[in-house]
Formats: structure tokens, sequence, C-alpha cells
């Protein structure tokens, strides 16, 4: 019987896992240029975690399970509510802000489509008891410092304020169940279900037309008068309208412009608090946003001091599809640069002495261990790639020498084994 690997689950092979690493590399030491520390959460967590986040309505998203002691516990569908567990748990009394990044992979048990996989990966950061706009001004610039590193071209920077739309809705008398509604139908982009849920509701007309006129709002910091215009009479909003602005003058201190102000993105979720962005890649089709973020108090829910977060996390499987897509070359570097090659069997053992030797020497090697002839161990020392190949032969040794063959001009050469190390080093490094 074959056993094939778990729906909606991949596997990695070698010259991926490199591109996949090398990406991952880059995005982590931008972070770390930026004062993020790392950090780590376990791939399970108490269901409670994410029930009291996303409501009980994310059971039928996950994977949960109870352990042999009959605890309720969940495989992680996102990392966001895992640090904010951590927070409470290890650092309320650390000095604050709090830089943290994060890479690991996440479980949703969901339909798998191009985009979208059963156990996927995440790499984000949050950044916690920051002040507004300055933390979201440096964190949406880390973001796109990052995409500009990994050379990923063409990609879109949303920014909206959540804040503008709830004023609107508090001002209006709507709050609760209906707010939720409302903002989720604003964050999928459905107006046409938006307009059908604010005909059935009792409220005014012109707040309908207000947040209908709203959401299709998108450009650059010139938009902000048009919002003015249409907000003037909700002094609540304008004020979310005037922390908005504040943002967009920091990003210019901050060095980034390549943004655009967009009105209708929203989150459904009460936690969030203000300002919220989302990049979008497109020819991704509908898997065309690669990240999300923004400031939110999620460590109040669960039991912790009111105190702001704000933070994203890039898709990383999304991130590598736009890569590819874009043609962008990863490096991808070769494991071993040396093979050592016995030229028949009596010199096998001298030759997993010398391979032992490269390697304590901090030079990457590989030695013939399936006892082929020297034509095939040629052969597959090419096929590797690797830049020399040390010819072991019994008369070369007895006068305390090896031949070295480079792979590349095909140039060969007797090198005293005392001073094969340093020979290698050197020709490798430069």
């Amino acid at each position: 019987m074959e056993i094939s690997r778990p729906r909606g689950t991949r596997d990695f092979l070698s010259k991926e896992m490199k591109q996949r690493k090398h990406v991952e590399n880059t995005l982590k030491k931008v972070f770390e240029n930026y004062g993020y520390g790392e950090i780590k959460t376990p791939i399970f967590e108490d269901l409670t975690l994410f029930t009291e986040k996303s409501g009980e309505a994310i059971k039928e998203e996950i994977y949960h399970f109870k352990d042999k002691k009959k605890r309720d516990l969940a495989l992680r569908p996102e990392l966001t509510a895992p640090v904010a567990r951590l927070y409470l748990n290890e650092l309320q009394k650390h000095v604050k802000p709090i830089k943290m990044y994060y890479f690991g992979s996440c479980f949703r048990y969901e339909r798998p489509q191009a985009g979208r996989f059963r156990q996927f990966w995440q790499l984000g950061c949050e950044l916690i008891g920051g002040k507004s706009p300055e933390a979201e001004a440096e964190v949406i610039t880390m973001a796109a410092h990052c995409l500009d590193e990994i050379g990923l071209k063409d990609y879109e920077f949303h920014i909206g304020s959540l804040g503008i739309i709830r004023s609107l809705l508090n001002d209006a008398g709507i709050s609760g169940e209906e707010q939720g509604q409302i903002m989720g139908l604003v964050d999928k982009g459905d107006v046409e279900e938006l307009q059908k849920f604010l005909n059935n509701m009792e409220t005014s007309a012109s707040l309908k037309e207000i947040l209908l006129q709203l959401i299709e709002i998108k450009g650059h910091n010139e938009v902000i008068d048009e919002v003015k215009n249409i907000i003037k009479n909700c002094d609540e909003a304008y004020n979310a309208l005037n922390d908005l602005e504040n943002l967009l003058n920091h990003l210019e201190a901050f060095g980034f412009s390549n943004y655009i102000v967009n009105m209708g993105i929203a989150r459904g979720l009460d936690y969030y608090t203000g300002i919220v962005f989302e990049i979008y890649v497109h020819g991704l089709g509908a898997q065309k946003q690669i990240s999300g973020g923004g400031t939110y108090n999620l460590i109040e829910i669960f039991g912790g001091e009111q105190v702001e977060s704000t933070g994203f996390a890039f898709g990383f499987d999304r991130v590598m599809e736009a890569l590819k897509k874009q043609d962008v070359v990863i490096p991808v570097e070769n494991n071993v640069d040396v093979f050592v090659a016995p030229f028949s069997d009596d010199m096998r053992k001298e030759s997993f002495k010398i391979t032992q030797n490269l390697r304590r020497n901090g030079i990457s090697a590989d030695v013939d261990l399936a006892r082929k002839k020297i034509k095939k161990v040629l052969a597959y020392a090419d096929n590797l790639g690797v830049k020399y190949v040390v010819l072991v032969g019994a008369r070369d040794i007895a006068d305390g020498k090896v031949a070295l063959k480079d792979m590349e001009s095909g140039d060969q050469e007797l090198i005293d084994l005392d001073r094969l190390s340093q020979e290698l080093m050197d020709k490798i490094q430069g």
C-alpha cells in the first residue's frame, strides 16, 4: 500500500528548501536590522486562545482535539494570538516597546486550492507598547523594506483606517454584532451585500451614502481632503482621519511613500483599533494578498492590560509564489565544495580520514559511500556541482600527496596531504 502525504500539505525537496531558506533569512535579517528579536511559540495551544480571539465558529476552520488528559488543544491557525499569550505569560513587566518577530508553520482545515494549504508558514512581527503613529510608520516601512530586499516588484501597499468607519457607526448608534457584520462585509469587499444589509437596517440614508462613498475611495495622500468632505459632520471620525494623516506624514519621514490610501480596508474583529494595511501582488489571482497587519489591542481580550500592538505577517508561501511568478532569481548555494574519491577499495578508509579532516577544518566535503568505480564517482561529483575532487591513490598517498582536480577547468595537480585543507580553503575563498 502506498502512503501519500495528507491533503493540503506539501513536500519540499532540497533545491526548493534552499530557496525558501534564503528568502526566510533575508527577511529575518531585515527584522533584526530594525531591532526585532526572534521568538518561538508551541505549534499547539489551548483551544480557548483562538476561540476567545475569533469566536466559537473558528473551530470549524481549525484542527482541534482532546489530548490524553481530555484537555482541549488546537494546532495554531495563526501566530498573533500565541504571541499575545507569550507576552501575558512572560513579558508584562518587560520594558516597552517590545519588538519580536516569528517564523513558523500554521494549520487550517480548509478546502485546499491555489495559494491555500492546510499547512502553511507565516513570518511576521509584533511591536508591543509603541506609540502611534511612530510605531505604525516603522512597521509599515519595515514590511516594504523586506519586499525590496528579496527583489519582489510591483507590490501594492494599501493603508486604511478602521477608526473612521467605526466612528461613523458609533455616531449612528450602531454597535456590537451589527457593527461587526458591516465591518466584515467591508473587509470582504462585497458592496452588493453591504448595500442589502444597510437597506435592511433602520438607519439614515445619509449614513448609507457616506459609507458606500467612503469605502470606494482610493489614492495617495491627496484623498484625505475628499474624506474630510464626506465625514465633516462626525467629530470622532474626523479625529481618526487626523490620525491617518499624521501616519502618512510620518511615513514620509521614514522614507516610504509608495502606498495607496484605501478606505475600503476593514477587519470584522473588535480588537483592531485604528490603522490597518494589506499588501497585494497582482498575478496571484484570488490569493493576491501576501500580508496584512495593523494596530490592535488583543492582549486586553486575554485578560491583560490595555496595551497597543502593531504588527503584520507575511503569508510566506504566497511570497514564494509571487517571487516565482515574477521570475526572481533566488540564489541556491551548493552544499558541497569538495568530493573525495578513492581510486581503489583499499583507499576507502584513507578517503574517510581525509574527508573528516576537511570537514573539521570548515570545508564542506562529501565522499563516495556507494563503492562506485572512479569514472562513475567523477560523474556523480559533477552532477552534485562540486568545485574540486580529491583523488586518493595508493602511490600518491605513499608519497604523502593526493591529486586535486578542478571540475570546471579539468586541471589536475598533486598537493601535499598536510597542505590540502589550506590549499582548498584558499581556492574556495578566493
